[in-house]
This record gives structure tokens, C-alpha cells and sequence, in this order.
């Protein structure tokens, strides 16, 4: 039952499919994407907006003010107290929290790299990787050291670097208990024990734990010898093997 005729008229385009606007302000609203008006100001800066929701919004950058502003991105929220991960990877069932996520994981099965340098031929599946590399090109290093004002492109690269003035070493080996700063060097650690030597020279049998062990190996096939002393010109291919021969200048006896 209704009150008035103009109530069942509304109920009746649930019906219909009939979308009129239901209300004067409702049209009044619609009106302003057609006019271009937007009446409702913010008394802090210059922005203007059609509804007073987008306006209480706007001024939340201002106050600091930080609700869910919304039932979804409250729901997300949730999700990192309760361990909730709805969208799941059909190809190796991985969990993700949002669909974003689960699709920027599809990448690492499609091969996709969506974003593209367009200084050089970089191309990436972040966003966020293609920020950190273009400042390769622009020199920017917006992360500085607060103790010796060195700057970085990263903040993982500034955290590292904290480690070297800390002294903080997070990364122990499960078998002797040496500790490292990078997991990258843990992980080359973790070579002395296993044996593993994944990086091979091409022209020999030789193989190594390290890259940088790899170079100086190829400088015998080379014949290069990129390492200069300063007082008597000989030239070496390793920089041990020039530090050793420097001390034959400080210490003629040696």
C-alpha cells in the first residue's frame, strides 16, 4: 500500500524499467553534467565539484581525516585482519586479496609486460617498476641517507644501504649461522655449501659460484687486461692480481 498516488508512481518504474528521474534534486544533479555547474566549493583551496559526497571527500586531503570512505574499500581493508584472499590463480592457485592483484600475477604466466619504457626498450609488468627504472634515465635519487646524505633510486636500496651505518645483518644461514645484509648475498652464501655453480664459461669447462668470478675467467680467453698500474704501467686481468704487485713497489723484498 502507498500514501500517495506519486509514491506508487515510483514504485511502479521498478517495475517498468522506467528511469525518469524519481526527484527534483535527483534531476537537478543530473542537470549540472550538462551545464558543467558545480556548486559546491572547497573554503581551502580552488576545487569545485557537483555533489556535497564529492566535496565531504575532497576535504579529507585536507583534514587528514582517513574513514573507509566506502563499504568496498572497507571490505578490502578487512581482509588484511581476517586473511581473506577471494580471487584465486587458476592456473597455480595462488591468493589474491583484490582482482587487481590477481591479474597483475597473470602476467608471470602470460609473459605480458603491459608497461613500456619510451627512452629505451624496458618493458615491465608494474607500474611501479617502470617508475624506478625511467629514473635511470632521469638520474633522479629521491631517497637520501640522513647520517651520510648518500641518495638512491629505491627505498630498498636506501634500506640496505642503513644496514652498512646499523650494522644490521636479518639474513642467517640456516647451516653455519653467518649472516648477511641482502638476501642476494645470503643467497651466494648458500653456494659454499650446496656446491652450485650456475654460472659457466663458454669457451671452457670452468664454472663458478659468482659472475664476478666468471669475468676475470674470461679475461684468459680474452686477453684482457683492464687493470693498470700507476707507477710502472704493467696491467693485469684480476684486481687482487694488481693490489699484490702494487705491494712490490711499497716493499721491494716481497
Amino acid at each position: 500500500m502507498f500514501r500517495s498516488c506519486s509514491d506508487l508512481k515510483r514504485h511502479m518504474r521498478t517495475h517498468t524499467g522506467e528511469k525518469p528521474y524519481t526527484t527534483l534534486s535527483s534531476l537537478k544533479v543530473h542537470m549540472h553534467t550538462h551545464t558543467g555547474e558545480k556548486p559546491f566549493a572547497c573554503d581551502t583551496c580552488e576545487y569545485m565539484c557537483r555533489l556535497s559526497t564529492e566535496l565531504k571527500k575532497h576535504m579529507r586531503t585536507h583534514t587528514g581525516e582517513k574513514p573507509y570512505v566506502t563499504a568496498g574499500r572497507l571490505k578490502l581493508h578487512m581482509r588484511t585482519h581476517t586473511g581473506e584472499k577471494p580471487y584465486v590463480c587458476d592456473i597455480c592457485e595462488h591468493r589474491y586479496t583484490t582482482l587487481g592483484s590477481l591479474k597483475v600475477h597473470m602476467h608471470t604466466h602470460t609473459g605480458e609486460k603491459p608497461f613500456a619504457c619510451d627512452t629505451c626498450e624496458y618493458m615491465c609488468r608494474l607500474s611501479t617498476d617502470l617508475k624506478k627504472h625511467m629514473r635511470t634515465h632521469s638520474g633522479e635519487k629521491p631517497y637520501v641517507c640522513d647520517i651520510c646524505d648518500n641518495r638512491y633510486t629505491t627505498l630498498g636500496s636506501l634500506k640496505v644501504h642503513m644496514r652498512t651505518h646499523t650494522g644490521e645483518k636479518p639474513y642467517v644461514c640456516d647451516i653455519c649461522d653467518h649472516r648477511y645484509a641482502t638476501f642476494r648475498i645470503l643467497k651466494v652464501h648458500m653456494r659454499t655449501h650446496t656446491g652450485e655453480k650456475p654460472f659457466a664459461c663458454e669457451r671452457c669447462e670452468y664454472k663458478c659460484s659468482t659472475f664476478g668470478m666468471l669475468k676475470p675467467h674470461m679475461r684468459t680467453h680474452t686477453g684482457e687486461r683492464p687493470y693498470a698500474c700507476d707507477k710502472c704501467g704493467c696491467k693485469f686481468a684480476a684486481r687482487s692480481s694488481l693490489t699484490r704487485h702494487r705491494r712490490t713497489h711499497s716493499n721491494p723484498s716481497e
